[in-house]
């Protein structure tokens, strides 16, 4: 098997990440010590060994492959402090997904065998919200759900689990991108300007309401399309473009073939308040440049909420506008896209070039 082969300055920077004994990077690589013939996770409460009797490696296969064997401390081939909290966290959010009722920190936190206050830093650490945030989503899922299965929004909003009219409205609007009555009634009401074109990325739909371009997708069908945005708004007016739109619309297809410089239109954006945070982070990002998952998480101030980013990331029904193409994994490698890897490639090259 063939040892992966890491350059000086990422030697050095796991090096440093043994000298911390920074437990956030167990599980990413492993160093093996020549001397002793083990290999540990970075973590490992054992004496630092010389930097000269070091190597790394990125799976522990590759260090047994090499002779080395795991070191009975650390335990590298176990499970991670990390992963375990990950696996508590996940098992948490299942609690909250599939509880009628809001539970309580405490009652969370017991759950998962960790104290209020570590249980609430490590939830935010690996989700990139609160727990209080993550229910508050989780509502506004069941918001959507229930305005469609009840008939009034009365009753829609007890069935989402709110208690009060105010609480109910105060993020309702932002989130959907209408009002509740409006939502129930798919759309009803709501405007929406819509053009198919054909670009060098294939074909592009582009919808808009009176806030601002709401849809920007790719795809190789427009049928595909224009039914992905009618699942959106059901019961919306879908008209052809007028003036305004094709002002925007004639911009953004010259974007793409010639990104000059960062795109200015008029968004109308839709999404939960960890995901705008998410979307502000790559609007951030300059025009040639891309930056990893874990970029973009320490920029919103959420460092270990990688997972979340790109959860986030994958939800963008913008592209282009949000850039999501200029996130890429952290060694520089292309990861999905939603509209496919070739696109993302295609865009990040004529981007650079004309950088």
């Amino acid at each position: 098997m063939l040892t992966t082969k890491l350059n000086d300055a990422t030697d050095e920077a796991r090096w440093q990440g043994v000298l911390d004994k920074n437990s956030s990077l167990d599980g990413s690589y492993f160093f093996a010590v020549k001397t002793t013939g083990i290999y540990c996770r970075p973590s490992c409460s054992s004496r630092v060994p010389k930097r000269t009797n070091v190597i790394f490696y990125l799976t522990t296969e590759e260090a047994r492959t090499a002779g080395f064997r795991a070191c009975l401390r650390c335990a590298p081939d176990g499970v991670t402090k990390q992963q375990q909290q990950t696996a508590a966290i996940l098992h948490a959010c299942r609690l909250i997904e599939n509880s009628d009722e809001r539970i309580t920190l405490q009652v969370l936190a017991h759950q998962v065998g960790l104290s209020e206050h570590h249980f609430h830093r490590v939830f935010k650490d690996v989700t990139g919200v609160t727990p209080h945030d993550y229910y508050k989503s989780r509502q506004i899922a069941q918001i959507g759900q229930a305005l469609q299965s009840t008939a009034t929004v009365t009753e829609a909003m007890y069935a989402a689990g709110f208690n009060s009219s105010g609480r109910f409205y105060e993020n309702t609007n932002a989130m959907l991108g209408m009002t509740p009555k409006a939502y129930k009634a798919g759309g009803q009401n709501e405007v929406i300007r819509m053009a198919v074109r054909t670009c060098s990325l294939g074909l592009v739909l582009v919808a808009a309401t009176t806030r601002g371009i709401c849809t920007i997708e790719f795809g190789d069908n427009q049928a595909a399309l224009e039914k992905t945005l009618n699942t959106r708004f059901p019961k919306a007016l879908i008209i052809s473009e007028d003036a305004e739109f094709k002002q925007w619309l004639t911009q953004l297809l010259a974007h793409i073939e010639l990104p000059k410089k960062a795109l200015q239109l008029p968004l109308d954006i839709r999404g939960t308040v960890f995901q705008q945070q998410v979307w502000n982070a790559l609007q951030a990002i300059p025009l040639g440049q891309t930056a990893s998952y874990g970029d973009v998480a320490t920029r919103i101030g959420k460092p270990k909420a990688v997972r979340a980013v790109a959860t986030a990331c994958a939800s963008n029904v913008l592209a282009i506008a949000i850039p999501c193409h200029r996130v890429v994994r952290g060694n520089g490698e292309l990861s999905g896209y939603r509209w496919g890897v070739e696109r993302k490639r295609k865009i990040l090259n004529s981007e650079t070039k004309l950088e």
